[in-house]
């Protein structure tokens, strides 16, 4: 079936139209797998770099605090219904803030437990917690066991590397909490609740140290997040445009010591995805790839939203004007914004569409991508920092492939898009990804 055209070059894009022109063409949208509840909208921590309450969008000063009962009730509704419409045995689950675990206990349990009454006994629940660990006791981590809820926790390396952002309103550091939270978690019996490791990267932290310091804590997977920025408010220390890639070294430094130790010593989720791409395979983030986003965000007070990071581009950029009080999650999946995430190639500008890579990069994270003048329909803003990555991980690919087979790679077989027929490696499903305030 011929496919509509898009009109990348008439922001804002897409539009309902543009929806209800795809849809009429014979699209549907894939149904949700996970689900971001906002439990709680503030913080303990006044981090620096924070997407929630540092960006353009201030939305969070009208939130309530904590979601309410009434709230939680209404969205385990919706979330059972979605599930049942579409013949979903299993979804994910994300608490997250603001810090969840400001939340309470008592919060915590009841949404926990009103969600799983909710969808009934013939579907599973997969819960995870995304904290800043300063709160993380072993009464709480004996709670999330009961509940059978993961957790990731958010730290940027040693003490030094991670002070210099995560500190609290008073001024204070925040790394020993943290660090005795995660000493707790690495051991038994807590250790199966261990999820993964957030790292925002700093190109002032040497990258092999970054990484041999959140090694100390054994976790199972490590997600390195590249900073927030877009084309009008570029990350730290990149010049759009310039030949630099100071973000591929950055990455690059870390892959060669992952991906060069005698055995493996945790899951990095970029690099696991991006070698998957490469392999043929499908990524388990919207980071990289063109797979489609199939996850929504509920606000403290019930109102559906885009991702977070869109806060970053602009006031009212993840707003979507619908809630659980009045919409169901299938209207969630038309609207513009959301639907544009599932188009995968079509819903990329016409620089990435021709670009060979697109499908290993995806035309990188949507939030990336914002300039004031034609909106997402644009490359990232890391663009140039993804393409020397990829090229770099792709030959090192190459090279080992030949070393197995005995074949020798030329330049061109090493720098060819990804094949249909390549191998597709198992790679492990993690819990959602998304960076605590």
């Amino acid at each position: 079936m011929s496919r509509p055209p898009l009109r990348h070059g008439e922001p804002p894009w897409p539009s309902s139209t543009d929806v209800a022109t795809r849809e009429a063409a014979g699209w549907m949208p894939y149904p949700l797998h996970s689900f971001v509840l906002k439990v709680h909208s503030r913080c303990d921590l006044a981090c620096d770099y924070c997407y929630m309450y540092r960006s353009a969008d201030q939305g969070w000063r009208a939130q309530p605090r904590t979601m309410a009962p009434a709230t939680v009730d209404r969205t385990a509704r919706r979330i059972a219904e979605h599930l049942s419409a579409h013949g979903l045995s299993e979804a994910g689950v994300v608490l997250h803030g603001g810090e969840p675990l400001l939340a309470g206990d008592a919060a915590l349990a009841r949404t926990v437990q009103t969600l799983r009454a909710a969808v009934g006994p013939g579907v599973r629940l997969r819960f995870s917690l995304q904290t800043n660990g300063v709160r993380l006791t072993e009464r709480r981590l004996d709670l999330c066991g009961e509940l059978g809820v993961r957790i990731g926790v958010s730290v940027d390396g040693g003490r030094a590397a991670h002070d210099r952002h995560r500190r609290g309103a008073d001024g204070r550091g925040s790394h020993g909490r943290v660090r005795e939270a995660l000493r707790l978690l690495a051991e038994e019996p807590y250790r199966p609740l261990f999820a993964a490791l957030l790292c925002t990267i700093d190109l002032r932290n040497d990258p092999v140290r970054t990484y041999e310091e959140l090694l100390v804590h054994r976790p199972p997977t490590v997600d390195f997040l590249l900073p927030l920025g877009h084309w009008r408010t570029p990350p730290p220390g990149l010049v759009p445009g310039a030949r630099r890639t100071p973000y591929a070294d950055w990455l690059w430094a870390v892959f060669e010591r992952w991906y060069g130790a005698p055995a493996r010593e945790t899951g990095v989720r970029l690099l696991d995805d991006l070698m998957a791409l490469l392999l043929g395979a499908a990524p388990q983030t919207e980071a990289l790839g063109l797979s489609p986003v199939r996850y929504a965000v509920v606000e403290t007070d019930g109102a559906l939203a885009q991702d977070d990071t869109l806060r970053t581009a602009y006031d009212g950029a993840a707003r979507t004007g619908l809630d659980v009080w009045r919409h169901s999650f299938d209207e969630l999946l038309r609207h513009p914004g959301i639907a544009a995430r599932q188009w995968g190639a079509d819903a990329l500008c016409a620089t990435c569409r021709s670009c060979p890579l697109h499908q290993v990069c995806g035309g990188g994270h949507y939030a990336n991508r914002y300039r004031p003048d034609t909106g997402f329909a644009n490359p990232s803003v890391y663009c140039a920092d993804l393409t020397a990555l990829i090229g770099r991980v792709r030959g090192r690919l190459a090279a080992d492939v030949a070393d197995l087979t005995g074949a020798r790679p030329t330049a061109r077989a090493a720098a060819a898009p990804p094949g249909a027929g390549a191998a597709s490696p198992a790679i492990p499903s993690p819990a959602l990804s998304t960076e605590s305030a």
